[in-house]
């Protein structure tokens, strides 16, 4: 299953990323059909942020050892609870059903969306994307491609290299969940404002060459 994942505010007309993943989606549904095709846009349907409720029962879920998904309903001890749980479970399965994750995140303020963040505060929950037997992790073996985008230039050995916190975050966020380096494919499309900031007038090459790098990439890891 590929789940496909937006977390940009704007329309597809004015959003990189969700033309450069409907790029992935289009061309892995040529290989595989679009009954295995689940796309969640976190914009139009966003993730409620996590509450006390949520984190109360997390701690408790802790406390005994990391309980799977499967024994989280015993747990439960509050309406709170529950409804926090009855958000939390369909994402998680979802993710846990998933193949490949693809997702489309584009730099906001330095760093993801708050859409995205919700979204990972909630699937992050304590043991579920753990194997309760082994301790392995669930994601080990599913493919996540990140599509990122951004305004200016922030590639290595540009000036603004050191305000990247997009890229090793989520580098530090899938790694820590368990997924192996050669599984995460992070695609980077750069100077995505250039037809609109003053100051990046006379870059427009370098974002037509970052933009079909980044498309002939995503097409490339679809096909695999």
């Amino acid at each position: 299953m590929l789940l496909h994942i937006d977390s940009s505010a704007d329309v597809t007309a004015d959003s990189v990323t969700r033309r450069l993943t409907e790029t992935f989606a289009r061309t892995w549904r040529t290989r595989h059909g679009t009954a295995d095709h689940r796309h969640r846009d976190l914009s139009a349907d966003p993730v409620p942020p996590i509450t006390p409720a949520y984190t109360t029962l997390g701690r408790r879920v802790e406390r005994e050892g990391f309980a799977p998904p499967a024994k989280v309903p015993a747990l439960i001890e509050s309406d709170a609870e529950q409804y926090e749980w009855d958000l939390t479970l369909p994402l998680v399965t979802e993710l846990l059903g998933a193949d490949t994750v693809l997702l489309g995140v584009p730099m906001y303020n330095l760093s993801v969306p708050a859409t995205l963040k919700a979204w990972i505060d909630r699937v992050t929950f304590p043991g579920a994307l753990t194997d309760p037997d082994t301790g392995e992790s669930l994601l080990r073996d599913t493919r996540v491609v990140v599509v990122m985008a951004r305004g200016g230039g922030y590639g290595a050995g540009t000036p603004r290299a050191h305000l990247d916190f997009q890229t090793p975050y989520l580098k530090g966020y899938f790694g820590n969940l368990g997924v192996p380096p050669e599984h995460l494919h992070l695609v980077v499309a750069e100077l995505t404002r250039v037809d609109v900031l003053p100051h990046l007038a006379g870059l427009e090459g370098l974002e037509a060459a970052s933009l079909a790098r980044a498309r002939a990439t995503l097409t490339a890891l679809a096909a695999a």
